[in-house]
């Protein structure tokens, strides 16, 4: 059994090559919901749709989100009666949330809720929630306080990033399921990932961060960061306003020795000396992810270098 750490686009695309090298219903991925968000009414959880879409077949590849071929007519009439519909939410898609809603309010945890979806959309991976309690992500900039959604998507994450707040985080749990299959893992993954605002929110969760130190799993990474950049979202921001290096050698410190392995990418191999001396077994290879291929050869390089730790 593998448990993956998730959240974003970075995170759907490997785990799209993972389940190519193994039964998917062998995988238990952990979900971040810090960036979920009320809009107009609805619970919308973007990490967990934007998984269970990918491992659906239905997302949209050319937009990284949403579901393929979907359209926008109630994004429109919204825009027309003047709501600051900024943030894209597809006509299909709504039916994701509005379900989610209705089922929230009737009394259903969002752990339960997410199993079904999953069932519906023929999921075979198991997708948890790290918690069931609301845990908004909100980012702190020289322009005031923000909810991470509205920072990156409404302000475009234009800010320097001065702290980030997990919300609630204090009073959640793990989400039915968590703890328990960290414990019995044969392996667990860091996805790509920003490591401070999808997998830092899942570790805040009391509970899990002990875990995974508790469990004899082989704990291995891939770095989000190439070259001091971000191919896509803020953790290169995120890392610098909290006092890190925004190398792959930075992404090691954020997880301050939560880690046995970590994937760079061959464009950092330079890195690899430093990294060693942290005590990490290192993989390089390409970990830009634009192809099917190039998805399975990453989940590749990542299981090889966890059997690695392993021995």
């Amino acid at each position: 059994m593998l448990v993956a750490l998730a959240g974003g686009v970075g995170a759907a695309k490997l785990l799209r090559g993972l389940v190519e090298e193994i039964p998917s219903d062998t995988l238990t991925i952990i979900s971040n919901t810090g960036d979920d968000i009320e809009l107009y009414g609805l619970s919308i959880s973007p990490d967990i749709d934007i998984v269970a879409y990918t491992l659906s077949g239905l997302v949209d590849e050319e937009r990284g989100w949403g579901l393929r071929g979907d359209t926008f007519d109630c994004l429109s009439m919204l825009r027309r009666y003047g709501a600051a519909a900024w943030f894209n939410l597809g006509d299909r898609d709504l039916g994701t949330h509005i379900l989610r809603t209705q089922r929230r309010r009737l009394g259903q945890t969002l752990t339960d809720i997410t199993a079904a979806f999953c069932q519906a959309l023929g999921v075979q991976a198991r997708i948890l929630p790290m918690c069931d309690q609301p845990v908004p992500s909100l980012i702190r900039t020289p322009a005031g306080l923000f909810h991470f959604q509205e920072y990156l998507v409404q302000r475009g994450a234009q800010e320097e990033v001065i702290e980030v707040i997990y919300q609630n985080i204090a009073q959640a749990c793990p989400a039915p399921g968590v703890c328990e299959a960290l414990a019995t893992a044969d392996a667990i993954l860091l996805c790509p990932s920003n490591p401070v605002i999808s997998i830092g929110t899942i570790l805040a969760v009391p509970g899990v961060r002990q875990a995974i130190t508790a469990s004899p799993a082989p704990v291995v990474a891939v770095s989000p960061i190439i070259q001091g950049a971000t191919l896509k979202g803020p953790a290169d921001k995120m890392l610098r306003g909290l006092g890190f290096e925004v190398s792959a050698y930075g992404v090691a410190q954020y997880y301050d020795g939560l880690l046995d392995g970590l994937v760079i990418d061959t464009l950092d191999a330079a890195l690899q000396p430093r990294l060693a001396q942290l005590g990490l077994h290192v993989a390089v290879t390409n970990t830009i992810m634009h192809t099917l291929a190039d998805k399975q050869a990453l989940a590749q390089t990542m299981l090889a270098l966890a059997r690695k730790c392993h021995a």
